[in-house]
C-alpha cells in the first residue's frame, strides 16, 4: 500500500477533529478507530490505481466526506460550492431552479414541499411525492445533493420528473420549466370583513418583520380585525430564528422552543418576549404534511401556549436542527447537531405536530337546492346597507376546504365570545 498523501492525511485528521473536541472523557471514546482510517485508506488507493475511469485526488475525497454525511441521516450533507451558493440564496428569497424542497425517503427523493408561485407548484407537485427518475436517469441510491444538481439548471430549460403519488395508479410523468425562483415569504389579505389571512411559504431573513407589518394593515382594515387565519401549509421550513420571531408576535412571553444535542451549543433555548400584537384575537393555523421544521416550530409553541386552534392533517415530522459549518469561504457541511421540542417538552422529529381539529382536504361539490322565492326577488325590495363580501364562501368552500373551515371556526369563537361578554354586562 502507498503511504497516505498529504492532503488526504490533513483531510482526515479535519474530519477526525470533532470526535477529538466533542469525545467525552472515556479514553475508549476519546482514541480514533486507527484500524478503520487504515481500512480507508487502503479503500481510497485502490479506487485510485484500480478503478476503470481516473479519478483525482480531490474529487475523490470529496466523495468521502459526502458519504460520511449522507450516511448519517437524510439532512445531513456536504455541499460544493454551488450547493453552498445556493444554500444563501435560499434564504434571502432568490434562487434557482424548480421551487421544490426535497428530502430523502429510502433510496428515493420525496418532496417536503412545492414553494408557492414556483414551476414545482403551478405543475402540481405534491407534499409526499416521491421521484424517482429526472429525464431519463433513476434517482435510486442517488446522493441527494447530485439529484438537486440535477434538478437545477438555466431559466427557461426542461426537466421531467417520474413521480409515485399515494393513491394514483402507477408512476406518471411531470414536465416542468425551470424558472428564477423569488419568494414571497408573507402574503395576507382580508377573507371577509373582520377575519384576516396572512400566508407565510417559508422563514427567510425578514419573515418575522414581514409578519408583524402584515398584522398591522390587517389590524388597520376597516372594521378591525375578529380573527385570525395563519396559513403553514406546505411550508417547508427555513430559519429558526424567523420561526421564533413569528411565534413571539402572538405570545405574550414564555418558552417557543428549545433544542438539545450532543455539544453545549446544540442546547438552546428560546423565548418570546412580553406583549401580544393582536391581544388575544383567535387565531387558527392551518398545518398539513408539507409543514416542516420552523413551520412545526411556530404550529407547536402556539398549541402548548393555547394561543392558536390547529386545524387541518399532521405536519411533517422534521424535528432536527441542521448547522451549516464552513469549510473556507466557498464550501460548506449541513451537520444535524440537535433535536428541538415544544414549550411542552414534546419531540417533533418522525412525529410531526397533531392537529388540534382534523380537516382532510377534499373536493366538495355543492348539492342543488330548490329555488325560492326571497325578499330579494320582490320588487321594490329594500337594499342592503352592508358592506359586501370580500370572499364567496361557496367558491372557498369547493376550492379549498380547510380555509372554509377555519373561517367558519373563528367566526363561531367570535360570536361565542361576543354572546359571553354580553351576558358578563347583564349580570
Amino acid at each position: 500500500m502507498k503511504l497516505l498523501t498529504k492532503s488526504l492525511l490533513t483531510t482526515l485528521l479535519l474530519l477526525a477533529w470533532p470526535v477529538i473536541s466533542y469525545a467525552n472523557e472515556d479514553s475508549e471514546n476519546a482514541h480514533l478507530p486507527l484500524e478503520e482510517l487504515r481500512y480507508f485508506t487502503q479503500v481510497f488507493d485502490q479506487i485510485r490505481q484500480a478503478y476503470v475511469e481516473e479519478i483525482d485526488d480531490q474529487a475523490l475525497l470529496e466523495m468521502a466526506i459526502s458519504g460520511l454525511l449522507n450516511g448519517l441521516d437524510p439532512h445531513s450533507l456536504y455541499m460544493d460550492e454551488a450547493a453552498f451558493s445556493e444554500l444563501q440564496e435560499s434564504t434571502s428569497g432568490e434562487f434557482g431552479g424548480l421551487g421544490i424542497e426535497v428530502g430523502m425517503e429510502g433510496s428515493f427523493i420525496k418532496v417536503i414541499s412545492p414553494i408557492d408561485d414556483t414551476p414545482a407548484y403551478r405543475a402540481g407537485i405534491q407534499a409526499g411525492d416521491l421521484i424517482i427518475k429526472l429525464d431519463d436517469q433513476l434517482v435510486q441510491g442517488m446522493p441527494l445533493t447530485e439529484a438537486i444538481e440535477l434538478m437545477r439548471g438555466p431559466k427557461g430549460s426542461k426537466v421531467t420528473l417520474t413521480i409515485v403519488r399515494q393513491n394514483t395508479d402507477g408512476p406518471f410523468e411531470v414536465e416542468i420549466t425551470r424558472d428564477i425562483i423569488q419568494v414571497m415569504s408573507v402574503r395576507h389579505r382580508i377573507l371577509e370583513p373582520g377575519f384576516g389571512y396572512v400566508r407565510i411559504a417559508q422563514f427567510q431573513e425578514n419573515t418575522g418583520a414581514d409578519f408583524r407589518e402584515a398584522l398591522s394593515d390587517l389590524q388597520k382594515k376597516k372594521g378591525g380585525l375578529k380573527g385570525l387565519v395563519l396559513d403553514l401549509r406546505n411550508n417547508p421550513g427555513g430559519l429558526l430564528n424567523s420561526s421564533v420571531d413569528v411565534a413571539d408576535a402572538l405570545l405574550d412571553g414564555g418558552l417557543v422552543v428549545y433544542t438539545e444535542g450532543r455539544i453545549p451549543s446544540s442546547k438552546e433555548q428560546f423565548y418570546a418576549t412580553a406583549g401580544d400584537v393582536l391581544n388575544g384575537i383567535p387565531v387558527v393555523v392551518l398545518i398539513n404534511e408539507g409543514s416542516a421544521s420552523a413551520a412545526e416550530i411556530v404550529a407547536g409553541a402556539l398549541q402548548d401556549h393555547h394561543r392558536a386552534v390547529l386545524l387541518g392533517t399532521s405536519s411533517f415530522g422534521k424535528g432536527s436542527v441542521q448547522t451549516v459549518i464552513p469549510l473556507g469561504t466557498k464550501r460548506a457541511i449541513k451537520l444535524t447537531t440537535a433535536r428541538y421540542y415544544t414549550p411542552n417538552k414534546r419531540s417533533i422529529q418522525a412525529e410531526g405536530i397533531q392537529p388540534d381539529i382534523t380537516v382532510r382536504p377534499a373536493e366538495i361539490h355543492l348539492l342543488e337546492t330548490q329555488k325560492q322565492i326571497k325578499e330579494a326577488n320582490l320588487a321594490g325590495h329594500l337594499s342592503s346597507d352592508s358592506d359586501p363580501q370580500i370572499a364567496d364562501k361557496e367558491d372557498l368552500l369547493q376550492t379549498d376546504n380547510q380555509l372554509y373551515e377555519a373561517i367558519n371556526l373563528l367566526q363561531g369563537l367570535e360570536i361565542f365570545s361576543r354572546n359571553t361578554s354580553r351576558a358578563d354586562a347583564a349580570q
